[in-house]
């Protein structure tokens, strides 16, 4: 089977050679471990995963549609002491950072946030003027002449959104004005959340159109949310009912409505409760499964059925621990895998705990549990 054949046939639960073998990628902490542990300088190559070669992932490619501010904050260091800085970030964001411990820009703690760009209704109206959907620089360049025929040949899944995914309702939200005030402005400022997710869905998909309108059919679009923690979504259902579900449903009707064959939603946490509206705006999956957070991907697939996919579920944790454990944990996903509409990934990027060796013992597990085989 081609690798586009693989993963629509596992998507629709029919028989495949094998199920996709998917990862998302690591810390910039782990591979500089692992490059310390042998992993030679070749393998380190690629932004989303290394060694997609060395591990036989299968392959995928990105559309780059550019949904991010245009023209972003600049990016500057506005105060330091000792080792930490008071940063602004491209996206506005102000926050203060541990200089120590950074490796390829990425840290290894959280931020202090101290301000964002939207505190009030007027705020919000400044800030649309960074999202402006004709922007040509949103799109990648000379994609109709190079790209475009490319893609109608493809023999492997085409993802629509940069970095594989396009921002959501709740995602943006928190960046613009930060949990604690997005928090208090559903009851505050309900208008102006309104009309915020209302501007979220036009933006979207006026951004999205030249792409889709020129015959682009896009196997599937990741939507990041990242709207719970680990004990429950980080807005009561109701809300949700309220302000993000009938624009994400009008969102996801003109996806299908274009070409686009499946819908995932992106979010860390405990979602169970949002699962329903999801599914009723058309959403067809969810991704990592976060398993610190308590998602059982076997409970979740009793109680929500087939027309829930399910990809993700490798417990990090368990892959810091021995051999021993790792065999444990992926033989518990046995039942899914041979179900189907399941591919099996670590529940986000894989932290430095993790070894080299570690690692390649799961891939080796995995890889046979993706053919079928038992061990």
């Amino acid at each position: 089977m081609t690798p586009l054949d693989r993963f629509h046939a596992c998507m629709n639960y029919q028989p495949v050679d094998r199920v996709p073998n998917h990862e998302v990628g690591v810390w910039a902490q782990t591979k500089q471990r692992w490059h310390e542990e042998g992993l030679a300088t070749e393998d380190l190559h690629w932004d989303w995963f290394v060694g997609e070669a060395r591990w036989d992932l299968d392959p995928r490619e990105y559309v780059d549609v550019r949904t991010d501010m245009v023209p972003p904050y600049p990016v500057k260091v506005l105060s330091r002491d000792g080792d930490t800085e008071i940063v602004q970030g491209a996206n506005g964001v102000i926050s203060k950072a541990l200089i120590t411990g950074t490796t390829e820009g990425m840290r290894m703690s959280m931020d202090e946030y101290i301000s964002f760009p939207v505190s009030t209704p007027a705020d919000f109206q400044e800030l649309k003027k960074r999202f402006r959907p004709s922007s040509p620089v949103r799109y990648p360049a000379y994609w109709q002449e190079f790209l475009l025929p490319g893609w109608g040949l493809r023999q492997h899944p085409l993802i629509l959104g940069r970095n594989c995914a396009i921002l959501g309702y709740y995602w943006r939200a928190r960046e613009w004005m930060g949990t604690e005030n997005l928090s208090y402005a559903w009851y505050d400022e309900p208008a102006m959340m309104h009309e915020m997710m209302e501007f979220i869905t036009d933006f979207t998909i006026e951004t999205l159109r030249p792409i889709l309108a020129a015959g682009v059919k896009p196997d599937y679009i990741f939507i990041n949310e990242d709207l719970s923690m680990k004990n429950g979504p980080l807005l009561s259902p109701a809300t949700y009912q309220e302000f993000i579900f009938p624009q994400l449903k009008r969102l996801v009707a003109f996806l299908k409505s274009a070409g686009v064959r499946w819908v995932i939603i992106d979010t860390d946490g405990n979602c169970e409760l949002v699962l329903p509206p999801f599914l009723a705006a058309g959403v067809d999956g969810i991704w990592p499964l976060e398993r610190a957070s308590d998602m059982d991907p076997l409970a979740i697939r009793k109680k929500f059925g087939r027309d829930l996919r399910l990809w993700g579920a490798v417990d990090k944790r368990e892959l810091a621990k021995d051999f021993n454990a790792i065999d444990a944990h992926l033989r518990t996903l046995q039942p899914l895998i041979a179900e189907g509409g399941f591919i099996p990934s670590v529940d986000h990027l894989v932290p430095p705990d993790v070894s080299l060796a570690n690692f390649e013992h799961y891939m080796r597990r995995k890889h046979q549990l993706l053919r079928g085989e038992a061990f």
